[in-house]
């Protein structure tokens, strides 16, 4: 059998590492990634290989040449652009026997699994594609595979959010196919094996099979996913040919060495041919010395990676780094955890690498510097970057202006150069200081920024959407600790970036490759002019100018302002349309913009008093940034947020026949009843925002909530502002001739209970796996949220959390007690579910 084997990666994930050299040449332990998997090939009796190579392919074909040195037969598939996996396969064909299958593997991923298994399992199966998959602890970065009980491919789910995963096992890139496969791939163009190919071959009816390997496999994605690669081959974890001849037990090397006799080496450790350890030196591993590095007297190599040719300098310390190739590192230098030194770097005496620092190529260091921030640019370990509520942290330790200046040049390098980014910030200092952090890293990546100050967020998504920018960005303070500060992103329509594209800044951000435009392109700073008037003059225009101003008994609302900007946008818009307003807390106090939840809640006891003792239709308390409400009613005081929104879905029903409402995953089965008793529709919608969003993009939807305050007119934008629900409420009030309070006191009756697991990130994938096992024979939902388990009258919904490593548990029983008693149910399933991954 053949084998394509694809080395056209760049590996930006793994840079500075890859700056000079191909993904697949990085070395691992004693030979390049490549070689690995040659060495596996040829275990199974594969040495008929063809490479597809696009970056620095020059690099791969110098090296392994015909291959005939190393007892393969290679030949080269060279991409001019990159085709994606299977548009290179696709171009490769010529150079494959058009009547045998062959074999697809990754030249950048290491393992040991049994390809003649796989290749027994496809043809024994007999259908045109087997996809080898395993299981992994955490599945975010790969494809998520589902399979039916005979082992058919029925779904893959790539690059998923928490909130899309429904299993641990996972995509591994190795495929049997037969040659008809080629067939349905276009020569030239770009055409990628799982978003393309195999989705293609399901929905033709022959879907590819599903094969579980045992055995060792890990995508060396970044440098910690190399430095745990590079660990598992030194321990044994995977099966590779030997490292080199035993010196001792644990301790190889690849040829002669010198090694002092007072040297003290604690293995596992590879020793490259020509190393040379002098009198008092330390090496306690798992650590990696390759060819031709001298590391000199008493100094210390702990959990280290060092390449060839490199000079440690007396009396250095080394600890949990990579030094890459010709580098040189004088006496008394400390390198700590994390940090990576590229090729030819050179450092001098007494210098001191501070964790996570990364140097570039060809820089220099100075005699007695501390280095704290990487050289171009500053480096910080996070997860991810995105959550639910954009990139969040406390203000000045995970947030600060330096952090604030690079991933505003992240942003920006995802953007054409010339792009304009609209800024917008809350009315507190804390937003104040990297908003302006923020300006500075947009015009360094040749983007324009256009500082539209202080804003309600619903204004400055408008503002984005149509002004012709490709972006917006909006800081603001958590509404749930004043400690921690949000930044959140939109895309050029004003809604949240979708995942796609947050996923294209975190790698710009990690890899630390952020585009520094030239002197007469750097971006400039405008301000923008017409702002509120732009929103303003939509807002009304997307009322009934007929019907306004409104009746005196749907004309009166109460507003408490929260001390926030909506007191400078909404005030105006009423007085245009003859609202008799009572408006609390209407000037803006940056002190007052936090309140805990103590606080909340005495300001919406008052409010409700107020609109008790007026009389009037509803209150509404706007959140800080303009987007949610929260409301009161004349004869029944605050009304929870989901009641509010079923209350809302009811006036919408009486005022528009027959339409529909967009409603999240998580809301109860009352809104199907009152859909059924009004001639309404619902649908149900993933709960995260830019679910929510995009769905109103479509146009199918008179009205979508999110159940926590948040209202969508897509009539008027497809995002949540609470400004606008105020007034479209009371419009459907007035239309309907019904106040609001008459409705919530005839909503149906539901019961919902909430419960939360911690859950490590690492046992995510693996926790919906089992759940998804158990409970397969469900009815599938229309909305791939979570696990949702049917109990006829009553549900649960077990979703992994996006920003905490923890499950959410949600319930509706019968009563109260019941919902409750499902939640308590379902929380020890899952406790004890993670018990068996201790």
């Amino acid at each position: 059998m053949q084998a394509v084997i694809m080395a056209g990666g760049e590996g930006s994930r793994l840079r500075p590492l890859t700056i000079n050299r191909p993904k697949p040449m990085v070395p691992l332990v004693n030979k390049p990634m490549l070689g690995h998997i040659f060495d596996l090939c040829k275990r199974h009796g594969i040495t008929d290989l063809v490479l597809t190579v696009q970056y620095m392919a020059h690099y791969i074909q110098d090296y392994y040449g015909d291959g005939s040195e190393f007892g393969l037969n290679i030949r080269y598939s060279v991409e001019d652009v990159p085709l994606g996996t299977a548009g290179s396969v696709r171009q490769a064909a010529e150079l494959l026997n058009p009547n045998e299958p062959f074999i697809v593997l990754s030249g950048d991923a290491l393992t040991d699994f049994d390809l003649s298994a796989i290749i027994e399992f496809h043809r024994r199966k007999g259908g045109l594609a087997t996809v080898t998959l395993t299981r992994v602890s955490n599945p975010l970065e790969y494809g998520i595979v589902i399979t039916d009980e005979e082992d058919r491919i029925t779904r893959f789910i790539e690059k998923p959010g928490w909130a899309d995963v429904v299993s641990d096992t996972v995509n591994t890139g190795i495929y049997v196919l037969e040659p008809e496969v080629l067939n349905f791939i276009e020569k030239g163009s770009v055409f990628d094996f799982s978003h393309d190919l195999f989705p293609l071959l399901i929905e033709r009816g022959t879907p590819p099979y599903g094969y579980i390997a045992e055995g060792y496999w890990t995508d060396i994605g970044n440098p910690q996913a190399y430095v745990r690669a590079t660990q598992d081959v030194l321990e044994g974890r995977v099966k590779v040919e030997p490292l080199g001849m035993p010196l001792c037990e644990g301790i190889y090397t690849g040829g002669e060495v010198e090694i002092a006799p007072d040297a003290r080496l604690v293995g596992p450790i590879y020793l490259g041919e020509g190393v040379k350890l002098k009198g008092g030196v330390v090496i306690e591993g798992p650590a990696v010395i390759r060819d031709g590095t001298v590391i000199d007297a008493r100094s210390t190599i702990e959990r280290s990676i060092i390449w060839r040719n490199s000079y440690i300098g007396e009396r250095t310390e080394i600890r949990g780094a990579i030094i890459l190739r010709q580098c040189s590192i004088k006496s008394r230098v400390i390198i700590f955890e994390g940090a990576i030194i590229s090729d030819n770097v050179h450092i001098e005496e007494d210098a001191i690498i501070q964790p996570n620092v990364k140097i570039w190529p060809d820089k220099e260091v100075e005699a007695g510097a501390v280095v704290s921030a990487s050289i171009i640019w500053g480096s910080r370990g996070r997860r991810t970057l995105f959550g639910r509520y954009g990139v969040t942290g406390i203000v000045n330790v995970d947030i600060t202006p330096e952090f604030a200046a690079k991933l505003g040049g992240a942003f920006g390098a995802t953007l054409p150069r010339g792009a304009s980014v609209v800024l917008n910030r809350e009315a507190h200092n804390t937003p104040r200081v990297i908003k302006r952090a923020l300006l500075s890293g947009l015009p360094s990546a040749g983007v324009h920024a256009l500082d539209i100050q202080t804003q309600p967020i619903p204004v400055a998504r408008y503002y984005t959407r149509t002004s012709h920018a490709q972006g917006g960005i909006h800081v603001r303070l958590s509404p749930y600790d004043n400690r921690v500060v949000d930044i959140k992103f939109f895309d050029a329509n004003g809604l949240d970036l979708g995942h796609r594209h947050e996923r294209n800044v975190e790698t710009v951000f990690h890899r630390e490759d952020i585009r520094r435009a030239y002197l007469d392109e750097i971006g400039r700073i405008d301000y923008a002019t017409d702002v509120q008037a732009r929103y303003a003059y939509h807002f009304l225009n997307s009322l009934d100018q007929d019907l306004w101003p409104l009746p005196n008994a749907f004309g009166q609302v109460v507003i408490d302002y929260a001390n926030a900007v909506s007191t400078q946008v909404l005030p105006p818009l009423l007085t245009e349309l003859n609202v008799d307003v009572v408006a609390v807390n209407a000037d803006i106090d940056e002190r007052k913009l936090f309140r805990t939840r103590e606080q909340f809640a005495q300001g919406m006891n008052r409010l409700a008093a107020i609109t008790t003792s007026l009389g009037i239709n509803f209150g509404a308390r706007l959140d800080v940034g303009g987007e949610r409400i929260f409301i009161t009613v004349d004869n029944r005081g605050r009304v929870s947020d989901m009641d509010a929104f079923l209350a809302i879905t009811k006036l919408a029903f009486m005022v528009w026949k027959g339409c529909t409402v967009g409603i999240p995953n998580t809301a109860p089965r009352a809104f199907e009843r009152i859909a059924e008793e009004m001639g309404g529709h619902v649908r149900r919608l993933k709960s995260d925002p830019q679910s929510l969003m995009r769905a109103a993009e479509t146009g199918k939807f008179a009205l979508i909530g999110d159940g926590g305050g948040g209202f969508i007119f897509p009539g008027f934008t497809p995002f949540v502002d609470g400004m606008f629900a105020i007034a479209k409420i009371m419009e459907l009030s007035a239309l309907a001739e019904c106040r609001l309070g008459e409705i919530v006191r005839e909503l149906p009756a539901y019961h919902m209970a909430h419960g939360r697991v911690p859950c490590p990130w690492e046992h995510k994938g693996a926790l919906m796996r089992q759940l998804i096992e158990r409970y397969g024979d469900q009815p599938r939902t229309e909305v791939p949220e979570g696990v949702r388990i049917d109990l006829g009258d009553e549900w649960v919904l077990i979703i992994p959390d996006a920003d905490a490593p923890a499950v959410r548990i949600i319930a509706e029983g019968r009563t109260a007690q019941n919902a409750h008693e499902l939640v308590d149910r379902y929380v020890a399933l899952v406790n004890n579910l993670l018990l068996t991954f201790a």
